[in-house]
């Protein structure tokens, strides 16, 4: 077996373990739901299938054509413009709203948990390579080779990072989400004078 190989066989259980803990993360967040939070993506789940499309559709045209007097035997009891069918379907959006919005605002919660942990990782990956840096800084010191880097790029690289002012500085960029006016272009950080 080659090194490749034995790299490709260690890195399998890495990945499955990985894989398997996301999934165990996932679940234990989807059984701490609350009651009312499951009745919501459930509704919410329900209400999107094809299947409540079509009994919206087959539901609207029956009440108007036997309101229309299209239905033989079936008396209008809801005149145009169907004040009682507007009122029915005004009521199920409000409802069906407010379970959109439940289950939005978990989910929200719940990528707000994946951002920080995905930020955790991210700055113990940063605090593992800066020690990486300083490593490999000692090394080709020791054994005098050249490096391809100047010292002071080296030096930028193995400082410890400051969140603060990186966290400062990322405020200071120009909210994309913002369309430009009147002809006014939106600037990066690079072109701001």
């Amino acid at each position: 077996m080659n090194s490749v190989d034995a790299s490709q066989s260690r890195d399998v259980p890495v990945l499955e373990e990985n894989v398997e803990a996301i999934k165990r993360w996932e679940q234990s967040l989807l059984h701490a739901r609350t009651r009312a939070e499951q009745l919501s993506d459930w509704i919410t789940a329900t209400a999107a299938s094809g299947p409540v499309l079509a009994l919206h559709v087959a539901w609207f045209t029956l009440w108007i054509a036997a309101n229309l007097g299209g239905l033989p035997g079936v008396a209008p009891f809801d005149a145009f413009p169907f004040p009682i069918l507007s009122m029915m379907v005004s009521l199920e959006a409000i409802f069906l709203a407010l379970f959109v919005l439940a289950s939005q605002n978990r989910l929200a919660r719940q990528s707000d948990k994946r951002a920080h942990l995905d930020l955790q990782i991210d700055l113990l990956a940063e605090r593992e390579m800066t020690a990486v840096l300083q490593l490999l800084q000692d090394i080709a010191t020791h054994l005098n080779v050249k490096a391809t880097i100047t010292p002071e790029q080296l030096r930028d690289l193995v400082k410890k990072t400051d969140i603060h002012t990186l966290a400062e500085k990322v405020e200071d960029f120009p909210d994309v989400a913002t369309p430009a006016t009147d002809g006014e272009r939106i600037t990066g950080p690079a072109e701001k004078k």
